[in-house]
Formats: structure tokens, C-alpha cells, sequence
């Protein structure tokens, strides 16, 4: 079995409750807590009860404790993956978007995010899911509008023939109308 990673030497554990108290970060609390306990003289064990985390968590946070003190105890926020465009071809992707598609050439007489898809691989060879060429179109501004279906007879006039115009069937009582005696 190994030996314990110590901890640094400029903090103590009043110095950790005290920097839990005010933290606005609930992880970094829980953990700064845990810390507390192993400068107090408790074990690690003990630590890893009150962070309610395994014992290799506690090493981990020693160790980013160490290194940038109670900072190094918020957790960083995930980078996520690159985007797969860049800033030319999103406006590439705008300008085609905005301009609408030609039949002739592009086969379509509206886009779809499976046609764009298509357009972006044979335009710059770049492979894009349907879910994420509707995320880039809404970075750039773009909102999903589709007209309101309507069939090829219908006519508009003889529609308004057609709508409700009910008056209420209800009616004010006479007991209401008039006024309360006090």
C-alpha cells in the first residue's frame, strides 16, 4: 500500500470551512469539506464518507487542491468537441440558405437540414447529422418556419361561411344586476 499524497501547508482545516461557507459552488464545498476533515487528523476514509466519494476521488482532489488550492477544486467546464466548421463555411451555409435553393441544380424546392447535410459533404466533404446542421443554422439566426398546410381546392371565401360565430348563451341574472343592500 502506498503512502498518502500530504496536503500543502498554507491552509488548515478552519481555513477550508471557513472558504466552504462562503463558496457559491455547492461541489466545491462538499469537497473542501472533505479536505477540512483530513487536515483536522481524520482519515481519509472518513473524507471520502463526507465527500460521498470513493478514496481515489479523495487523491484526485488532494492533488488538484495542491496544485491550485480551493480554485482547483470547481470543476472546469467541458470543452466539448471542436465544431466541424469553420467561420467561411458557415457563411457559405447562410448565403445558400438565404438565397433558397434552384431545382435545377440542386434537385429541391426547399431546404431541408437532410438536404443541407448533403449540400455541406459534397461542398466541403464535411459529414454533419441532420441535429446538428439544425444546431448551426440557429447559431446563425435561422428558425425552422413552415407555412400552415392547406389543401389545393380550399377556398378561402367559402371558409368564412363555414366559422362559428356563437353569442354566449349565458345571461346576467336579475339577482346579480342589482345592487347588494348593507
Amino acid at each position: 500500500m502506498g503512502k498518502a499524497v500530504s496536503l500543502r501547508d498554507d491552509f488548515d482545516g478552519l481555513d477550508l470551512r471557513r472558504l466552504s461557507k462562503v463558496s457559491k459552488d455547492v461541489g466545491q464545498s462538499r469537497r473542501l469539506l472533505a479536505l477540512a476533515e483530513i487536515y483536522d487528523g481524520g482519515k481519509r476514509t472518513d473524507a471520502a464518507r463526507i465527500g460521498d466519494v470513493g478514496l481515489q476521488i479523495i487523491r484526485d482532489w488532494v492533488l488538484r487542491f495542491n496544485a491550485r488550492g480551493p480554485d482547483g477544486l470547481i470543476d472546469g467546464k467541458a470543452t466539448g468537441q471542436p465544431a466541424k466548421l469553420n467561420n467561411k463555411q458557415r457563411q457559405a451555409l447562410a448565403r445558400i440558405v438565404e438565397d433558397g435553393p434552384i431545382p435545377a441544380i440542386h434537385g429541391v424546392v426547399r431546404w431541408r437540414r437532410k438536404d443541407l447535410a448533403f449540400w455541406i459533404f459534397e461542398e466541403f466533404g464535411i459529414s454533419l447529422e441532420e441535429s446538428s446542421v439544425g444546431r448551426e443554422l440557429r447559431a446563425l439566426g435561422f428558425r425552422k418556419i413552415t407555412a400552415r398546410p392547406r389543401h389545393k381546392g380550399q377556398n378561402e371565401f367559402a371558409a368564412d361561411d363555414f366559422k362559428k360565430t356563437f353569442q354566449p348563451s349565458w345571461k346576467r341574472s336579475a339577482a346579480v344586476s342589482q345592487p347588494i343592500p348593507r
